[in-house]
């Protein structure tokens, strides 16, 4: 039992920082892969950049000093005459090189080290028994709060307080789902009552806990599936606005697939407003393009929220990269992060993520298909 908490805690984490789980992998994994440094002039400019994320895949030697580098290393850049690479520490030194005091190459990166440091913090905050003011994760960190805040942000995406609220959110969610009492899920999650849940602004689970528990009981959702040029679309709304657009081939299958994620709620048929709005939007997948004045009730985390926002700015007919997603965020580190966001979007095509792709440009992966995700971006470069 205490090792299948554990590996549950584990997948909580995961959830909440964003990172994918096996089957999202393929939307995310090329945005994550180390950068290639395969040349010699790939590499030298990597030192032009003082490019961190070359640390560790290569070194570099300078002849006229006779000392090695890490790539990232802030000394004065030597000539390209004068340079020379080396896969390892020990091939530079086997060379006659000696390391540079400056970036002490034998040592941890300064990315390594604060990878290291927000681990440490991350588990700190996963832990329900423990302080989690930021002055007292600083302290733990050994630097400022402002310091740690910024870098915490930078690497994970969230602030330390949004991380601990969408942790708490994923065990909540874990808990309910598996048969647990609402007290009880609220208590292990560390909040000492129901009123304090609430307080906190925690409606990000998008509907009531017991309601979650019991698999959306006394939720009431409209759906219909439609024809479009990419098969056949469902769409789903509550009261407050389209929760779900999905493509497929089968109308049973879509119907099946909304009936698991709320399978007690009220799925009814279509009404007159339900039919105007999938009308609307099956003319916006077919060509006419996606208006952000459609409503959507989505239901994730603060970061999930931030990166769907950042895709809807997409300007039709362009893509961007994961990676310039993470940056127009902020959290210029979270990459991966983002592909998981873009992964998990219930709302295809009104959050358009089939515009995020590889950083070479290759389409990635795609929840509904590549080759709807083919079509989608040809018929939106069309003028």
């Amino acid at each position: 039992m205490e090792f299948e908490r554990k590996n549950r805690s584990v997948d909580r984490s995961a959830r909440a920082y964003g990172e994918p789980m096996d089957n999202l992998a393929a939307h995310s994994t090329s945005s994550m892969a180390v950068p290639p440094f395969a040349t010699e002039q790939q590499r030298y400019r990597a030192l032009e950049r003082r490019d961190a994320r070359a640390d560790g895949v290569f070194f570099y030697s300078v002849a006229t000093t006779g000392v090695y580098c890490r790539p990232s290393c802030g000394a004065r850049l030597a000539l390209r005459k004068n340079v020379a690479f080396h896969t390892t520490a020990d091939d530079a030194e086997s060379a006659g090189f000696r390391p540079c005091k400056r970036c002490k190459p034998r040592e941890l990166s300064l990315v390594a080290r604060h990878d290291q440091l927000i681990a440490s913090v991350r588990e700190r905050l996963e832990s329900s028994s423990t302080d989690k003011s930021l002055s007292a994760l600083a302290q733990l960190a050994g630097m400022s709060p402002f310091y740690l805040q910024r870098l915490f942000k930078k690497h994970v995406g969230m602030s330390p307080r949004e991380y601990a609220a969408a942790h708490r959110l994923a065990c909540i969610e874990d808990e309910l789902r598996e048969g647990c009492s609402v007290t009880s899920a609220l208590y292990e999650a560390g909040y000492s009552s129901s009123s304090r849940f609430y307080e906190s602004g925690s409606g990000a689970l998008g509907m009531q806990p017991a309601k979650l528990r019991r698999g959306g009981l006394g939720v009431s959702l409209r759906a219909v599936v439609r024809p479009c040029c990419l098969g056949r679309v469902l769409i789903a709304t509550t009261d407050r606005g389209v929760a779900a657009i999905a493509f497929g081939s089968d109308e049973r299958e879509l119907f099946s697939e909304l009936s698991a994620r709320f399978p007690h709620a009220d799925i009814a048929s279509t009404n007159g407003a339900l039919d105007a709005l999938a009308e609307q939007i099956v003319a916006m997948i077919d060509g006419a393009g996606i208006s952000n004045s459609v409503p959507l009730d989505l239901i994730g985390t603060a970061f999930q929220q931030r990166v769907w926002n950042a895709l809807r700015k997409i300007p039709r007919g362009e893509t961007r990269s994961y990676r310039q997603i993470a940056e127009a965020i902020g959290a210029p580190h979270a990459v991966r992060a983002v592909g998981t966001a873009c992964a998990t979007n219930p709302v295809a095509v009104a959050v358009p993520c089939h515009r995020v792709v590889r950083e070479g440009g290759a389409l990635g992966g795609y929840r509904w298909g590549l080759e709807r995700k083919q079509k989608l971006l040809a018929q939106e470069r069309k003028k």
